[in-house]
């Protein structure tokens, strides 16, 4: 094991508080999230993904934080700690794949949003619907300039990094955790004075009971609410492992998952009413394009919308970051403990490695053809990257948790370290039905509707 000096811990419960929920809290939150809702029928998406947050993911939350501090070891070494001469730790390793390879195209996407800042901000982002999407086709279609962005992302990503866990991570969270809250409270509040809120906030709020029980709706909020708090990547694990023994694991990961459901909550009262107040707008307008494309049109028709603009974009960089330096540390702390390498060496290998994956994806949006469309799969590189992470890679890693805490670990073990130095577990009886039964049958059911939807 790596020596506490070199792993380091956090410096307090706060710290590592915003430093968990800025893993959680990212690009899917402020796009995700509201596409969710908007095809999911509303208010009703909203109470369903509610629950699955309750009673799936946050149970596993703990699971993985419990397994981190247990083993004060980042994923491979924690798994082969606590279950040794098995294969257990392969979990481990499926989760620094996950962290690398979400972060290889993640950074692409981060790097958009850097550079939307100096359009939004100039106003380069006026004209209508097929102009602003042409614009972005040959914005991301340049890719000596996507691959620059990137670079920039992970680089000052690494930077982070390098001053460990106290004097890096924690310190910088605690600056743009409170940025990202106070800019998406700003935003929420002047979305919703714009002409046409009140219809976006019907919309948004309205419940369509029809849908409740739409089995469509219900794996797309379960997957949302399990991929929204970077969970099965090993993220909240290694997190976990820099945690005290004194440390009460329950009130953490309720603070992490409060903090972050909030904020998927406030973007929908800046994405809804935002864009109920431009004609034409469609709520069921995804990913990238939604914005990239769709949203930039609404700032150029606002009073001071290259102020709202730009401000919009220094959020989703904020929100980007925060979830990038998680990614990066779960790789990181892997050779920090299993090989023993000092920190900056460490940080600059798996950098240096996962900026080389992400130049396919850089160059995945017309830069180059054979990445943009892959012979024999029909869709791009970071499409591609997407589904078999995000899709495949991250509810596979939760399932296992579930599975090793539930029923290798066993659960009496878990809830005796949550209960160290008399720390409460109260509902413990509950959470031990929900990690050995309903949450491996939950993320089952997203696997199998992954695969049947391909």
């Amino acid at each position: 094991m790596a020596s506490t000096a070199e792993r380091g811990t956090w410096g307090s419960r706060a710290g590592f508080i915003l430093a968990a929920a800025g893993s959680a809290v990212g690009l899917g939150n402020i796009w995700g999230f509201p596409t969710q809702v908007g095809q999911g029928g509303g208010a009703v998406f909203v109470l369903i993904y509610l629950l699955c947050v309750l009673l799936i993911c946050l149970p596993i939350m703990v699971a993985e934080l419990v397994i981190g501090r247990h083993a004060q070891l980042a994923p491979v070494g924690a798994f082969d700690a606590i279950s040794p001469n098995t294969r257990w730790w392969l979990v481990g390793v499926l989760g620094v794949l996950a962290g690398a390879g979400i972060l290889s195209f993640y950074s692409v996407i981060a790097g958009w949003s850097v550079a939307y800042i100096w359009f939004a901000g100039t106003g380069a982002l006026t004209g209508d619907a097929e102009t602003v999407e042409a614009f972005f086709a040959t914005f991301t279609a340049n890719g000596p300039l996507s691959i620059a962005l990137t670079l920039v992302i992970l680089g000052t990503t690494a930077t982070v990094l390098v001053g460990g866990v106290q004097s890096g991570i924690e310190r910088v969270t605690k600056l743009m955790m409170p940025a990202l809250i106070v800019l998406l409270l700003v935003l929420a509040i002047r979305a919703v004075t714009l002409p046409g809120a009140a219809e976006g906030l019907a919309y948004y709020l309205r419940p369509d009971f029809s849908r409740l029980f739409d089995p469509t709706v219900i794996n797309a909020a379960l997957g949302q609410a399990f991929f929204s708090l970077s969970l099965g990547m090993g993220a909240m694990l290694t997190y976990g492992s820099y945690l005290g023994k004194q440390e009460s694991i329950v009130t953490a990961a309720c603070w992490v998952v409060a903090l972050d459901t909030a904020m998927a909550l406030l973007a929908g009262f800046i994405i809804f009413p935002s864009g109920f107040s431009i004609e034409g707008f469609d709520p069921s307008a995804s990913g990238p394009g939604l914005i990239f494309a769709v949203l930039p049109r609404l700032f150029a028709t606002l009073p001071g919308g290259q102020l709202f603009g730009a401000a919009f974009f220094i959020l989703l960089t904020i929100a980007a970051l925060t979830s990038t330096i998680s990614l990066l540390e779960v790789p990181v702390a892997h050779f920090i403990d299993v090989h023993k390498w000092p920190r900056p060496k460490a940080v600059l290998l798996v950098t240096t490695v996962v900026f080389l994956i992400a130049i396919p994806s850089a160059l995945a949006n017309g830069a180059v053809g054979f990445f943009s469309t892959l012979p024999g799969f029909g869709t791009d590189f970071l499409s591609l990257m997407v589904v078999i992470w995000n899709n495949f890679a991250l509810p596979i890693g939760g399932l296992l948790t579930a599975v090793f805490v539930g029923w290798v670990w066993r659960v009496d073990r878990a809830i005796e370290e949550v209960e160290l130095h008399g720390s409460p577990f109260p509902g413990r009886a509950l959470w031990s039905v929900l990690i050995r039964w309903v949450c491996p049958a939950a993320i089952a059911a997203i696997i199998v509707s992954a695969i049947v939807s391909m």
